[in-house]
């Protein structure tokens, strides 16, 4: 069994409100910055055993299916490393 870490990356899908983004974004422009569009996003790093990186990366998607994104809404990219 490895030691790995899954970074799951959740965000809204284009389209879906976000409004912890606009109110950030329109913070920002009154500091004087420019920017043409702000998304919001939840990152979970998550530290499991595996017997390999394939596992791993199974699992991450699994809790990331079940729990931690609304597949209707969310997108999620999983990314692990060892």
């Amino acid at each position: 069994m490895g030691e790995y870490t899954a970074t799951v990356t959740v965000r809204l899908k284009g389209g879906v409100l976000d409004p912890e983004a606009a109110t950030t974004q329109r913070a920002l422009e009154r500091l004087g910055f420019e920017l043409e569009t702000l998304r919001s996003a939840n990152i979970y790093e998550i530290d499991l055993s595996a017997s390999d990186e394939d596992e791993a990366l199974e699992r991450a998607e699994e809790m990331a299916l079940r729990l931690l994104a609304n597949p209707t809404i969310h997108d999620f990219d999983v990314e692990v490393t060892e």
